[in-house]
Parts: C-alpha cells; sequence; structure tokens
C-alpha cells in the first residue's frame, strides 16, 4: 500500500496486516499483459499512447505496462508520473511526500493518456488526476488502467482496463505489490 494512504489511513500511521492474498506475482503478472494487450488494441497500437502512472502506487505498474508494451508493439510508450497531492478535494488532510513527484517531459495534446494506478477506490484521486492533467496539454483521450477495483465510488469514475474486480468493505485494504495483491486491515502499532 502507498505510504500516503498507510499514513492517512485510520489508525494513522498503521501497519498493513494482511489477511489473503488475492493475486500471486505471476497472476499479477498475466492481468498486466492483458490490460497491455487491451490498451494496444483499443488504441490500434502505441503510436499516440502515453502511460502517466498516479503516485505512488500507480507508477511501478506503468512502468511494467510499459515493458509489456514494448515488448508487444517492439516501441516503447513515453512514460510519465503525476502526483496529484494539490488537486484533491481533500488537500491538507494527507501528507504531501517530497519523493512522490509530478514528471511529465511531454506535451499531451493530441495524446491518448492512459492513467495508470493500482487500486481504484472512491474515484477522488482520478478525479484530481484529470485537473492535473489539463496543465500538460488537451488530451485526445484519457483511458484508466487500474490494477484492483475495490468499488465504493463516490464519483461517477470507471475504469477502462482492470486487472481484478475485487469487492471489498470500507474497512478492509488492498495491498499491490511486486509479489501480487493482498487484502487485509491496517492496525495500529
Amino acid at each position: 500500500m502507498a505510504e500516503r494512504e498507510r499514513s492517512h489511513t485510520r489508525p494513522l500511521g498503521g501497519v498493513f496486516i494482511p489477511r489473503a492474498q488475492v493475486l500471486s506475482a505471476a497472476d499479477l503478472q498475466r492481468a498486466l499483459t492483458r490490460m497491455s494487450h487491451e490498451v494496444a488494441e483499443r488504441n490500434g497500437g502505441i503510436e499516440e499512447v502515453v502511460l502517466v502512472g498516479l503516485q505512488t502506487g500507480g507508477v511501478p505498474i506503468a512502468k511494467r505496462m510499459a515493458a509489456v508494451l514494448t515488448e508487444i508493439e517492439g516501441a516503447e510508450p513515453p512514460v510519465g508520473t503525476l502526483d496529484v497531492a494539490f488537486y484533491r478535494d481533500d488537500i491538507g488532510l494527507r501528507p504531501v511526500l517530497p519523493e512522490a513527484t509530478t514528471d511529465i517531459s511531454m506535451d499531451l495534446t493530441g495524446a491518448i493518456v492512459v492513467l495508470v494506478d493500482d487500486v481504484l477506490f472512491t474515484g477522488r484521486t482520478v478525479r484530481a488526476a484529470l485537473n492535473a492533467l489539463g496543465d500538460y496539454g488537451r488530451a485526445k483521450a484519457i483511458q484508466l488502467a487500474v490494477v484492483v477495483d475495490r468499488g465504493h465510488r463516490e464519483l461517477p469514475i470507471r475504469p477502462d482496463f482492470v486487472g481484478k474486480n475485487l469487492p471489498t468493505n470500507r474497512e478492509e485494504m488492498v495491498d499491490v505489490s511486486d509479489d501480487g495483491v493482498m487484502i487485509g486491515t491496517v492496525e495500529g502499532r
């Protein structure tokens, strides 16, 4: 689980206690491969595609998808990173991490931007990302790829590419790492 989310989740600064593994590392790689094929298929290749990983959990996922797309298409898509901390509607309630930076070195005007994140929950991070992307040009289209869609949406946002739909209750947490996907809780220290 991303450090920013862990530090904001009650109990504050708690420790993630895994309860069950939902996807193994191999399952996660298969899901990323499938999602990457879907991105290439939907967009008729990757000539116009730019992957933008949302800080912090979406960045490694975007890099892994870029590697798969490079194998599939024979060309490497540009990858950027986006920190939406200052675009959130709960600014000041979540910590701002100095290592979570925005790095979008290309003009997004006319590009097909695929926002990549690890877990989709309420949709508020994606809403903030949509606001932030406007600072980097007018994209031709913006699509959303997430490893886990856990439901509980508070905004009308739906992903285009999903690794796993995972119904959860609000108290559960989902952790995506190189080892796979775990579900559990956050407990105080």
